[in-house]
């Protein structure tokens, strides 16, 4: 009968150690001495079968160790994908705790207004065109036009420059034809801030005799009748006296973070509400 090579090896150890294991389970009935035919056997078959014995062990220890380190694997991916959830979680209560923060502003300012309000939440505030708008997603169908003032937590943030029936675009004060009535509250100073299309107002018509000092705070005047009076506009952050000229030139920080508007407030004018 034909066999292959390597098998030749293991199938010779094997046949000597059964012939061996015969040899000595035939002689172990002769207590009376060993010969040396007997010694012999015993002399190859020990390290022979300790060596069996030690690939016996290693092979089951290794099998161990592999079920062992296949069982800590799949524990691992269990435990990432577990972490991966409550990360999620966890993050979905933050949102949800600071949307709260920044809903109870809203409804605050709400409360002191004496005007009908519309909670509206921004979709798209992609700033670099060359107005600047944001677009939020309540229209005609929720109440809303033209024209109508829009306000944050913070202030002042600009007005309705077109509608549909289930959104609006609003041009926020930043865009450089924003304009709206304002008053310094420290001085009581009138005059009218206007968008810059950057991060800054600038307030215009303000005589160079009137005092106004960095920190000033400005306030919607409330004489055009769009938006109520006493709303925060912004701060003034720098005040350059003009020679020869009737008024200042003042630089405005705005009070409100346009880029990150995520809700805003529309008043409805009263002329929509009635008495």
């Amino acid at each position: 009968m034909f066999i292959p090579k390597k098998y030749r090896s293991h199938i010779t150890v094997a046949v000597f150690l059964i012939i061996s294991l015969a040899i000595i389970s035939y002689g172990a009935s002769r207590l009376n001495g060993t010969g040396f035919l007997r010694k012999t056997v015993l002399e190859i078959a020990t390290p022979l079968a300790d060596l069996v014995n030690l690939s016996a062990k290693g092979l089951s220890d290794f099998w161990r160790r592999y079920l062992f380190l296949i069982g800590l694997g799949e524990d691992n991916r269990r435990l990432r994908v577990e972490n991966a959830a409550l990360v999620e979680q966890l993050n979905n209560y933050r949102e949800g705790y600071y949307e709260g923060l920044r809903l109870r502003k809203l409804l605050d300012l709400q409360r002191g207004l004496p005007y009908k309000t519309v909670a509206a939440r921004v979709v798209d505030n992609n700033q670099n065109s060359l107005f600047k708008t944001i677009l939020i997603d309540k229209g005609t169908a929720d109440g809303l036009g033209d024209g109508y003032p829009v306000l944050s937590a913070q202030g002042v943030t600009g007005r309705i420059m077109e509608t549909s029936w289930h959104s609006s675009r609003i041009l926020l004060m930043t865009d450089g034809t924003s304009n709206i009535d304002a008053i310094i509250q420290r001085t009581r100073t009138q005059g009218i801030i206007q968008g810059t299309g950057r991060s800054r107002y600038n307030l215009k018509y303000i005589p160079h005799t009137a005092e106004v000092l960095p920190g000033d705070l400005l306030l919607s005047s409330g004489m055009a009748g769009v938006f109520p009076k006493g709303l925060i506009i912004g701060t003034v952050s720098r005040v350059e006296p003009q020679k020869n000229e009737l008024f200042q030139k003042i630089d405005v920080s705005p009070s409100v973070e346009f880029s990150k508007l995520e809700e805003v407030l529309v008043l409805i004018p009263r002329k929509e509400t009635g008495p």
